[in-house]
């Protein structure tokens, strides 16, 4: 019998998930082991919804956003009899490998199986966060930047039309990444977010200069919501600055979407070298591209890291936050 692999994706849903779990299943399959796939995530390991990876399944999923897995945040698998009654839906089918696309608790809680039962796991990061440390690249993220781009360039039609303001909050509760690339690829002329510290009144300044003196007519304002600011953001450009303002929550329009190319190209690519690194014995690794480069780390070095945004965005961002 064919050594088996599970694939499950788990946590927060994004977009090059689908490619993700197309690529382990058809290249798994190419290096001999036999695929299958957990709907649900770490809920499916428990409640068994465990199925082959067949063709049929795995086709015409490329440009679908999401995960058609779908995926669950389960308490009971914290618990070593909801893990070991997984292990057993498991080892009924021979599957003693697992693949997970997801974040750092995901990860977490197949090491925590690993550390139980030995059974080896590799992680994929996928959030749009992109906040996993090891990594300068999580699958997701460019979907999620070119659909807040989409969302702004929209907005800023209006703006310019009638001469207002626009607080646009996108996520990024503990990671303002999103913000600052958005805010940048935009043309935003402020951009709010946890690791960059901000002057609402040098910034008020400074507008109200460029209104009264260079002609400015409008204003896009980008808000991670981890901040919590964009509410005070809007009233304080609607009062202190004289511009009419108006608040957008982008809300989970971010996270959906057909996968862009790049999201695709990099969901093959992480794909491979996670089956790479289970056939060559790696136990707990999670996959990174940092650099240009693809490549694993042990999951203690990601999860025990703080995640750190690259300070070269950081420096370009930095004069639209005073």
């Amino acid at each position: 019998m064919s050594e088996g692999i599970a694939i499950l994706t788990s946590g927060g849903d994004a977009a090059g998930m689908n490619p993700a779990i197309k690529c382990a299943a058809d290249y798994a399959a190419s290096r001999g082991f036999k695929p299958w796939l957990v709907y649900d995530g770490l809920r499916g390991l428990i409640d068994d919804k465990i199925v082959e990876a067949t063709s049929e399944l795995v086709s015409g999923i490329l440009h679908r956003g999401g995960t058609f897995l779908r995926s669950s945040r389960s308490k009971r698998f914290f618990d070593i009899e909801f893990r070991r009654q997984a292990l057993e839906n498991l080892q009924k089918r021979g599957i003693n490998k697992l693949i997970v696309i997801g974040g750092d608790g995901s990860f977490r809680a197949l090491n925590q199986f690993y550390a139980d039962f030995g059974v080896p796991f590799a992680g994929i990061p996928a959030t749009i966060d992109n906040d996993i440390a090891g990594t300068d690249y999580c699958l997701g993220v460019d979907t999620a930047l070119n659909m807040i781009r989409q969302s702004v360039d929209s907005i800023r039609d209006t703006a310019t039309s009638f001469s207002r303001a626009f607080v646009i909050e996108v996520m990024g509760r503990h990671c303002g990444y999103l913000a600052m690339v958005s805010a940048l690829a935009c043309g935003a002329e402020l951009c709010l977010t946890t690791e960059i510290p901000y002057d609402l009144e040098k910034i008020g300044a400074k507008l109200k200069h460029e209104i009264k003196h260079e002609g400015r007519n409008h204003i896009i304002a980008i808000v991670a919501e981890g901040t919590k600011m964009a509410d005070y953001t809007t009233r304080y450009i609607n009062d202190a600055i004289g511009m009419e303002a108006r608040l957008t929550v982008l809300g989970h329009v971010q996270r959906g979407g057909s996968p862009t190319v790049h999201d695709r190209i990099m969901a093959y690519k992480f794909a491979v070298a996670a089956v790479d690194s289970l056939e060559a014995g790696a136990t707990n690794a999670i996959m990174v591209y940092r650099d240009g480069t693809f490549g694993h780390l042990p999951i203690h070095t990601v999860v025990d890291s703080k995640y750190q945004i690259d300070p070269s965005i950081m420096r370009l961002c930095a004069p639209l936050c005073a």
